[in-house]
Parts: structure tokens; C-alpha cells; sequence
């Protein structure tokens, strides 16, 4: 389905396109789909396209100097180009230690949605979470698809040392952090995984529409992977449907 979307000029050289304020999945794969015929050229002098929820903020070379004409360009882009077909989905099964030694807030986070350890840790795990962007950090996963039951509202105090591969739960999102960073969800996982490599071609393995579901490991399977994925020996690969 097509959205009507509105244009903003957003500064001397970006315009933002906004589609309907909810997060929905038919709406993240208009963003993917409109995004990518920006990028392959049909806009010309543009610098970066970028993605969240429910916009896309391009930004150009230079300053723009009719809106107008660029409003119109893009809203017959979108007019012409709109073909609604089925996308190839990855699915990564991403390794979580929920042991209390590398989670701070997993008990404290239990109590609060008075449920058991046990239970968070089901509850977390049985989900697929769609991938709608990534933001905040490089590689930082936003995630959809949280079960209502372990929402809870971000940490009134932020931490100011979240580990890298934290797996954290703020508002109605769940996501991992990629490297240490100040931060204000509840971390109740660790990840031994790279989600951010700056080296790499593509430094961050996942992208917008991927899905990721979690699988609760040992802390020594945490341990082990560690060890692989420094060595250079850790290999992943998703399912692809």
C-alpha cells in the first residue's frame, strides 16, 4: 500500500519525508524500498539517507536551493516507483547469557514486572523481533516485537557504563548495545557477538528488516563464543526465507 507522506525541509540542505507515527512493518518495508531507490541514483548529490521508525532524512551535497522542485521530485519517485512484492528475510539466532553476574539489572528488572528470572528469560527469548533500524550507536539494533509484558519505562538515572554486548530492555524495545556507551535501558543479557566492526566491509552484519530471535546460552557457552569470535573463528550465518 502507498502512505501520504509529508516533506519538510528540515535544514539549508536535508529534507525529511515522514510516514504515519506508529511502528508498524509494512511501513518499515516502504521505508526500505523508498530508501533504496533514493541511494541508487534517482536523487542526485546526496550525501547520506537516513532511516528510523517512521522517516527518512536525506541529506545533499549543497544547499537546496528550490524545495519545492525537490518535494516534487521525490513525491513522483515515490508515485512511480511504488511495487509492492514479497522480500527475502534473514533470521539470526543471536546467543544471550541471561546469567546474573553479566546482567545488573536482570533481578532488579524481575521484581519490577513481578515475574521470575526464569520467566524474563522466556518471555525474552520466545519472540522473532523485526530489525526497523539501527541508530544511537553504530550497529545498534531498534527491535519491534517485545512481548507487552516486560515493557517497562527506562532507568530514571541512566548508567554511565553499559558493557558492549548488553542486551537491554527500555520502553517497548529491546536491543544490544554494539560498544560501552552511557545508557538508560535495563540490561538483562550479554552477547559475545561483534555487532559493529568498523574494519569490515559491512561493519554491522545486520540490517533494517532482518530478524533476529535470541537463544539463551551458559555463561561458559558465552565464554566460549567469546573466545571464537576474538580469534576471528566465530561464524554466523542466518536463515534465509
Amino acid at each position: 500500500m502507498k502512505y501520504e507522506l509529508t516533506y519538510k525541509r528540515y535544514s539549508e540542505n536535508a529534507i525529511l519525508i515522514e510516514w504515519p507515527a506508529k511502528i508498524d512493518e509494512n511501513i518499515l518495508q516502504d521505508l526500505i524500498f523508498y530508501k533504496e531507490i533514493i541511494e541508487k541514483g534517482s536523487v542526485k548529490e546526496i550525501i547520506e539517507v537516513i532511516f528510523s521508525y517512521n522517516s527518512l532524512l536525506i541529506f545533499y551535497v549543497s544547499t537546496i536551493e528550490n524545495v519545492y522542485d525537490e518535494f516534487l521530485l521525490l513525491k513522483s519517485l515515490y508515485s512511480k516507483n511504488f511495487v509492492s512484492k514479497e522480500r527475502e528475510i534473514r533470521l539470526w539466532e543471536i546467543p544471550v547469557c541471561y546469567s546474573p553476574t553479566l546482567t545488573p539489572d536482570l533481578e532488579s528488572f524481575a521484581r519490577a514486572k513481578s515475574l521470575t528470572v526464569d520467566e524474563v528469560i522466556s518471555l525474552h527469548t520466545a519472540p522473532i523481533y523485526k530489525v526497523y533500524f539501527l541508530g544511537f550507536l553504530p550497529g545498534f539494533c531498534y527491535l519491534g516485537g517485545l512481548d507487552d509484558k516486560l515493557c517497562l519505562p527506562r532507568k530514571s538515572t541512566p548508567s554511565l557504563d553499559v558493557k558492549k554486548g548488553s542486551v537491554a530492555i527500555g520502553e517497548n524495545q529491546t536491543g544490544i548495545y554494539p560498544m560501552d556507551s552511557p545508557g538508560g535501558w535495563h540490561v538483562i543479557g550479554c552477547c559475545p557477538l561483534n555487532l559493529f566492526d568498523p574494519k569490515k566491509e559491512i561493519p554491522c552484519f545486520v540490517l533494517p528488516g532482518d530478524e533476529i530471535q535470541f537463544i539463551s546460552i551458559t555463561e561458559n557457552e558465552y565464554n566460549d563464543i567469546g573466545s571464537l569470535v576474538n580469534s576471528g573463528n566465530y561464524l554466523l550465518n542466518p536463515t534465509i526465507s
